[in-house]
């Protein structure tokens, strides 16, 4: 059976940035048509690719900073 990720805006800041902390990696659903996959650090991205720092919106928060997603750099779209 299928697990439902889960949903940040019903969660406050603190349990989604712990979420990431404790699982390392977790795809997280931010509105109700758009998910990512956030990581706690690089060695949860594949080589070549690059942290990006992530704010999502939170039940207390509409901006709050859990973690990176992988990002491949490139000459023309590198944005640190």
């Amino acid at each position: 059976m299928a697990q439902s990720r889960p949903y940040t805006p019903s969660m406050s800041c603190g349990a989604v940035a712990a979420l990431v902390r404790a699982r390392g990696a977790v795809l997280l659903s931010t509105s109700p048509t758009t998910f990512d996959r956030y990581v706690s650090a690089a060695n949860y991205c594949s080589v070549g690719e690059v942290l990006k720092n992530q704010w999502v919106p939170t039940r207390d928060n509409p901006q709050c900073f859990i973690g990176y997603t992988c990002f491949v750099p490139s000459r023309d779209n590198w944005v640190p």
